[in-house]
C-alpha cells in the first residue's frame, strides 16, 4: 500500500512527523479510529476524494472543507492531521487515503504503549489462527456476512485475551485496503515492529525453539541486519530439521528439507 513517490512521499513524511508530535498529548486509540474512518470515507466518496486531492483547489479551501465535514466529529488531533493532509500535494488521488490509513495503523500501535512487543506477538497469533482455520477464514471473507457481524466474530474470539489495540487492528483487517485479512495482519505486524525500531523475521522450525535459542538467533540476525529483530516462530515438521528465516524479501533457508530438495535436483540433472 505504501509505495509512495514524489510529492506523496514528502507529504507522508511531514504527516508522520506531525503524528509523532501530537500523539503524546492525545488519545492515540481515538486518533487511530478517526483516521481509519476518514480513509474509508475518502475511498467511498469519489467526488470528495477528487476535490481534496485536486491541485487546482487552494489548500485553504480544502482545509476549510475538511473542518466543516469533521469538526466536532473527530478528536482535535485527528482534525489537525486531516486538515494538514488535505493541504498537501499528492501524486495520486488514492495516496491521501492510503497515507491516512497508515497513520491510523501507527496511532493504534502506539496506543499499546509499553505493550508493543506483546501487540506484535498477538497479531502474529491472530494471523496464524486465521491461516490455520479454513472455516474462520471463510467466515471472515464471506461477502454475505456484514462487516458488523465479522467484527463481532473477531471481538468474540479475542475478548479478554488480547490488547485493545490487537482487537482494533484485527477488526480493521476485515475492511482495510489490503487484499485479504491475512495480508493486512502481516502488514500490521511490520508496522508494530517498525514503530519500535525493529524488523520482523518469520522463522519456520522443525521443532519448538527454546528461549535461549530464540535469543541467540535474534542476536545473530541483529548483527547481520544492524537493527533489533522480532521473531515470529512457526513450527513446521515438514522441514525435518534446521530453520527457514524470512525477513522482508530476504530468505535464509537452512532447513534439511531444502538441502534434500537441492540434492534431488542435482541427481536429476
Amino acid at each position: 500500500m505504501m509505495s509512495m513517490r514524489g510529492a506523496s512521499a514528502e507529504a507522508m513524511a511531514a504527516l508522520r512527523e506531525q503524528l509523532d508530535s501530537v500523539l503524546p498529548g492525545a488519545d492515540a486509540e481515538r486518533v487511530g479510529d478517526d483516521l481509519f474512518s476518514v480513509a474509508t470515507l475518502l475511498r467511498s466518496d469519489a467526488a470528495l476524494r477528487r476535490v481534496v486531492t485536486d491541485v487546482s483547489v487552494r489548500p485553504e479551501a480544502k482545509q476549510g472543507l475538511a473542518r466543516d465535514l469533521l469538526g466536532g466529529k473527530v478528536a482535535d488531533a485527528s482534525l489537525e492531521l486531516v486538515s494538514n493532509a488535505v493541504g498537501q500535494r499528492w501524486t495520486g488521488t488514492r495516496d491521501l487515503a492510503d497515507a491516512l490509513e497508515r497513520l491510523a495503523e501507527i496511532a493504534v500501535v502506539k496506543s499499546a504503549g509499553a505493550d508493543g512487543e506483546r501487540l506484535g506477538d498477538e497479531l502474529f497469533t491472530v494471523a496464524q489462527l486465521v491461516n490455520d482455520n479454513p472455516a474462520l477464514r471463510d467466515a471472515l471473507s464471506d461477502p454475505a456476512r456484514s462487516d458488523g457481524d465479522k467484527a463481532a466474530l473477531v471481538a468474540g474470539l479475542l475478548d479478554g485475551k488480547a490488547l485493545p489495540a490487537t482487537v482494533t487492528l484485527a477488526q480493521q483487517a476485515l475492511t482495510s485496503s489490503y487484499r485479504t485479512v491475512s495480508v493486512a495482519l502481516a502488514e500490521y505486524q511490520k508496522v508494530a515492529a517498525e514503530v519500535h525500531g525493529e524488523s520482523v523475521a518469520k522463522v519456520r522450525s522443525a521443532r519448538e525453539l527454546s528461549d535461549d535459542e530464540q535469543t541467540r538467533l535474534s542476536e545473530a540476525l541483529q548483527r547481520q541486519y544492524g537493527r533489533p529483530i522480532h521473531l515470529n516462530v512457526v513450527v513446521d515438521p515438514e522441514l525435518v530439521g534446521g530453520l527457514r528465516v524470512e525477513i522482508g524479501d530476504d530468505v535464509i533457508d537452512g532447513s534439511v528439507s531444502s538441502r534434500l530438495d537441492e540434492a534431488r535436483r542435482r541427481l536429476a540433472g
